[in-house]
């Protein structure tokens, strides 16, 4: 079915241990197969391209891309023109014949990846099924697997879910993806172990379809020897926009060393500018926090200004710029992000990191290739 086919169709329910810097800068473009023998992907959730990145890396095929954000979807767009990128929500396009929209037969396709935003939804001990799930976005997603069948899945999500609401959260998900027919695993994976120079945590949930499991062989990525830091990777960084501290707090700032908090300073001008923060227990760390050159970034986040969260340039009193915290996400260079200041930030903040998800996309194709 071509693009454009497709397109319409979306349209009837439209309701709105190498160098450093060479991990970086450049995604080169993947010495693909013949299309019949390139494995093909649906993503859910695509965000601004950071899990699809490494799975084209990879030498995955997208078959469409499902992003609800404007300005995610336009990032997407403009990096990828030939890409089927289907702004829309969710809910109108699981509703539809995914086997004509998308041109594959049940069964066929390689791969469904994304990582659905998980509002609670246990049911402890009712065990419902897939109406646990009903109202919320994961439930879209277990629709996709329900009606594509495909051979195998990539679910991620923050590190908290395994233990959201005593695990039961987690484990209605394993119910779920157990009563559609398949075989699930998980890991928490750290970004810095796979060449991104970023301390981030994030639950990586593999999936095989049961009448494959005793030949597709999906395994978790080993750790790599190479493990980047800020001094890699902050070198000539592109110029591009960011946001600045008050005067007030840039003063403040000026008096934390590299690897320093708010504990690094005089406690009279701590306690004033933490305020009613100064009477927390613990998870304060993370105030008046300025990054160093000989370590990796901690989560980027998508806000760089909030007092929680703060994580300070490690040789100038400023956050991290959009192309800096790209850097930090292993995102190339040439990949540009569409909207304003504060949505550029959020795009980059809710990514995959490219580099991560290249590492993951790589062990799926491996195991797809034994078939």
């Amino acid at each position: 079915m071509k693009n454009s086919q497709q397109l319409n169709l979306f349209d009837l329910s439209q309701n709105s241990e190498t160098e450093p810097l060479r991990l970086i800068k450049k995604i080169p473009n993947a010495n693909l197969p013949p299309l019949e023998k390139t494995p093909t992907v649906i993503e859910l959730f695509a965000g601004a391209g950071g899990l699809a990145l490494g799975l084209e890396k990879a030498g995955f095929r997208s078959l469409g891309l499902i992003e609800f954000d404007k300005n995610a979807s336009e990032t997407l767009k403009k990096n990828r023109p030939n890409w089927n990128v289907i702004c829309n929500d969710i809910a109108n396009i699981s509703s539809l014949n995914l086997e004509v929209c998308f041109g594959i037969s049940k069964g066929d396709l390689d791969l469904i990846s994304g990582g659905a935003p998980c509002q609670a939804f246990s049911y402890a001990g009712k065990r419902l099924g897939l109406d646990d799930a009903r109202g919320t976005l994961f439930y879209h997603y277990a629709i996709f697997l329900r009606k594509l069948q495909p051979k195998s899945f990539l679910f991620e999500n923050v590190k908290g879910l395994m233990s959201h609401d005593n695990g039961q959260t987690y484990q209605t998900m394993l119910d779920i993806f157990t009563a559609e027919g398949y075989t699930a695993k998980s890991k928490i994976l750290n970004a810095w172990n796979y060449d991104v120079a970023q301390k981030r945590e994030r639950l990586i949930m593999l999936g095989v379809r049961n009448d494959l499991t005793n030949k597709l062989k999906i395994g978790f990525p080993a750790p790599r020897s190479y493990k980047p830091v800020l001094r890699d990777i902050l070198v000539d960084v592109p110029n591009s926009a960011g946001m600045q501290y008050s005067e007030s707090k840039r003063k403040i700032f000026e008096l934390v060393p590299p690897g320093g908090y708010w504990r690094d300073i005089p406690e009279d001008i701590a306690k004033e500018y933490m305020k009613s923060c100064w009477r927390m227990d613990g998870g304060r760390t993370g105030i008046l926090r300025r990054l160093s050159l000989d370590e990796p970034s901690l989560t980027v986040l998508t806000s760089p200004t909030q007092k929680q969260t703060e994580r300070c340039h490690p040789t100038e009193t400023r956050p991290f710029t959009i192309r800096e915290n790209a850097r930090c996400q292993s995102f190339p260079d040439n990949w540009e992000f569409c909207g304003s200041v504060g949505q550029q930030y959020k795009q980059v903040g809710n990514a995959v990191p490219v580099n991560l998800a290249y590492a993951i996309a790589q062990e799926i194709h491996k195991g797809l290739r034994g078939l």
